[in-house]
């Protein structure tokens, strides 16, 4: 159990945080900032929310935030939206729709929404409803990035309501098929809603966060100094062996998915 002052402390961090960003990056061994996040996200404090959504939407300017949190932003920061929002989807919508934002965070709080349903806080009606507003009217078609991720979203919450919708931002040339594509959607539309929500239910990346020390251990700034080996590629480019690849990036396969729509489906 926590000591009662430890979350006032962790909201001063995150507070300073949020509002002395480039004094921090100064700092590169600095790392108060992540506790920060994972335990408040932890402990279901909602006074950290709104200081999350205001150190999230720092404007996408030369990647400071990405220097800042590196991939917590495509990793964790769903979960931890969701672990403090007590149900208040209203600053969510607000991060997924801001256009200055970094087009992963938009994509983070997207991805929110669907731990609500999973975590049976939000409907999946709900939730798919909002989406169709964003098909419909809320997003700008240069909005890129994003478009992709509304369609991986609702399709891994069964996208009957919005298929219409998916169908026709296809046929307008607005989803990077790196991320996603037509066939994908329709084999998840044949498995049945009932699988795909039991599906959803059961991934462990729609939980709340839960355990600070089990999020980090992986991390590689608490492993032990280990040689670094590295490999070289027929064009000469050298590169480090046996690197993690995100949920989210493209598959190493080479199919031009996201990891986890190939190779990651089952890992």
């Amino acid at each position: 159990m926590q000591s009662p002052w430890v979350i006032p402390e962790l909201l001063k961090i995150l507070e300073y945080t949020a509002s002395h960003v480039r004094q921090i990056l100064d700092k590169p061994s600095y790392m108060a900032h992540l506790y920060a996040l994972y335990l408040l996200a932890q402990f279901r404090e909602e006074r950290a929310y709104p200081l999350i959504i205001k150190l999230f939407s720092i404007p996408d300017d030369n990647d400071i935030l990405y220097s800042l949190v590196g991939d917590v932003i495509t990793e964790d920061l769903p979960r931890m939206l969701a672990s403090v929002c007590s149900g208040d989807i209203g600053p969510i919508k607000a991060l997924a729709e801001n256009t200055k934002v970094d087009e992963f965070v938009r994509s983070a709080a997207l991805r929110s929404l669907l731990v609500l349903v999973a975590q049976g806080i939000k409907s999946r009606e709900e939730i798919l409803i909002y989406f169709q507003s964003l098909f419909r009217e809320k997003l700008t078609y240069n909005d890129d990035y994003i478009w992709s991720s509304l369609v991986d979203e609702s399709t891994d919450l069964y996208p009957d309501l919005v298929y219409e919708d998916i169908k026709q931002a296809f046929k307008d040339d607005l989803i990077d098929l790196m991320v996603i594509n037509l066939k994908w959607v329709d084999e998840v539309m044949a498995k049945g809603k009932e699988a795909v929500i039991e599906k959803l239910k059961a991934d462990p990346q729609q939980d709340f966060i839960k355990d600070t020390i089990a999020e980090m251990q992986g991390w590689d700034a608490f492993q032990p100094a280990k040689p670094i080996n590295l490999l070289k590629r027929d064009n000469g480019q050298v590169v480090r062996e046996g690197r993690k690849v995100g949920r989210n990036e493209p598959c190493p396969c080479g199919s031009g998915l996201k990891y986890k729509r190939c190779c990651g489906r089952s890992a």
